[in-house]
């Protein structure tokens, strides 16, 4: 708290004012400054640098998967995966309604018509349930996010996908460090994409990454990676100079903002226990209330591990959420909904979306509100929200 002066204090006295909490503060690792004058010192700043290098074999390992790329963003690294698997004017992808606009514009950009699915009540998560009827001879690929990092039903997925011979695409941006049945998020389909906007568990400012698990995919996204040219290959010495091969675009970030990740991904394990920590005591001790109020938490399968990227409550109707938003705004807390459903949208529409019913998506939308959830959220902030949480009438 500051002590400040109103303009309405008659006597003139300093009265105690809130900071306010923000939905979302930047986290730092430790390392990032200094790693960023290594950048510099090094002389390489552009794209593919030593720090670059670096990141993409961590998010490897991490993942599991054949190849980790960093690009500009998560919408870039999707925007990678449609030109990869060269989807095509008259092409289907199918997709969640409650999603970010990013998992359907990489796809549409291409011409593709996107067959909006509702999502499952409990991990709001697409419904696979529902998927199947929607397949037809021009579907392309499956695209599944995994809400809040809580894993989408992969058994199912996989086996849709392959019954039906199509790829299968993560947009993975909530689920670094989640897991299904054991496996790391992003594994299971052929790409998976990662995001890494200052909103995230880990963070470059805007960031995000391309990861292969189909070894045949991955010379095709390094090319066209670096503008649709071989010239990773030059720079490895296996060839004598690079050419123009296949179509593609820039999606290298700067080795400097990959510094500045590579100095997340290494303090990963502090930053995540501390998102953990918040993220089971906003549970615990919301959860009675919750019960009292018909109020919905967030709902972790037994079998999937989450990373604690999100924490939501699901209100009874709009006008409540409205009200707890506003509520917790004059308490100097800054709360938020989440997406707006796709299908119905005005883009949405124009695509079609308005052919698919999704009366979950549509519930949720209207209902769900995000408490702040951020590694540098101290224990007595998250007090604050949760004080003004339960004062809630």
């Amino acid at each position: 708290m500051s002590d400040v002066r109103s303009p309405d204090d008659d006597d003139g006295a300093l009265r105690p004012v809130l900071t306010r909490i923000p939905f979302n503060r930047p986290t730092l690792g430790g390392r990032e400054f200094e790693y960023m004058r290594a950048a510099m010192r090094a002389g390489h700043v552009s794209g593919d640098g030593e720090f670059t290098r670096r990141c993409n074999t961590i998010l490897r390992e991490l993942v599991g998967a054949k190849a980790a790329m960093l690009t500009t963003s998560c919408t870039h690294a999707l925007d990678l995966s449609a030109l990869v698997l060269d989807v095509q004017p008259g092409d289907e992808v199918v997709v969640p309604s409650f999603t970010f606009v990013s998992t359907v514009n990489a796809f549409a950009l291409r011409g593709a018509k996107p067959v909006f699915i509702d999502i499952r009540p409990d991990t709001l998560n697409m419904d696979e349930r529902l998927i199947e009827r929607h397949f037809s001879k021009r579907t392309k690929a499956i695209i599944v996010v995994h809400y809040a990092g809580v894993g989408a039903e992969m058994d199912a997925l996989v086996d849709l996908a392959q019954e039906h011979r199509v790829p299968l695409v993560e947009d993975n941006a909530h689920g670094l460090f989640g897991r299904y049945r054991g496996r790391p998020l992003g594994s299971f389909g052929e790409l998976s994409t990662l995001s890494f906007h200052e909103t995230k568990n880990l963070h470059c400012g805007e960031g995000g990454a391309l990861t292969i698990n189909e070894p045949s995919l991955v010379k095709t996204a390094e090319v066209m990676r670096e503008k649709g040219t071989n010239r990773s290959s030059f720079f490895r010495g296996e060839i004598n100079k690079y050419t123009w091969v296949e179509l593609g675009s820039s999606y290298l970030p700067s080795d400097l903002l990959a510094a500045f990740l590579c100095a997340q991904l290494e303090a990963y394990p502090q930053l995540q226990a501390r998102r953990q920590f918040l993220w089971g005591r906003y549970f615990e001790t919301l959860a009675p209330w919750a019960r009292v109020r018909g109020t919905g938490l967030p709902f972790v399968p037994d079998y999937c591990t989450h990373p604690a990227h999100i924490f939501y409550l699901l209100l009874r109707d709009e006008d409540e959420r409205r009200r707890l938003i506003g509520h917790l705004d004059s308490r100097q807390i800054h709360a938020v909904s989440h997406y707006v459903p796709l299908h119905s949208s005005p883009q949405g529409a124009r695509l079609g979306g308005l052919d698919y019913a999704c009366p979950v998506t549509d519930l949720v939308s209207q209902r769900l509100i995000r408490l702040p959830l951020y590694s540098a959220l101290t224990d007595e902030e998250q007090d604050r929200v949760i004080d003004a949480v339960l004062s809630f009438r």
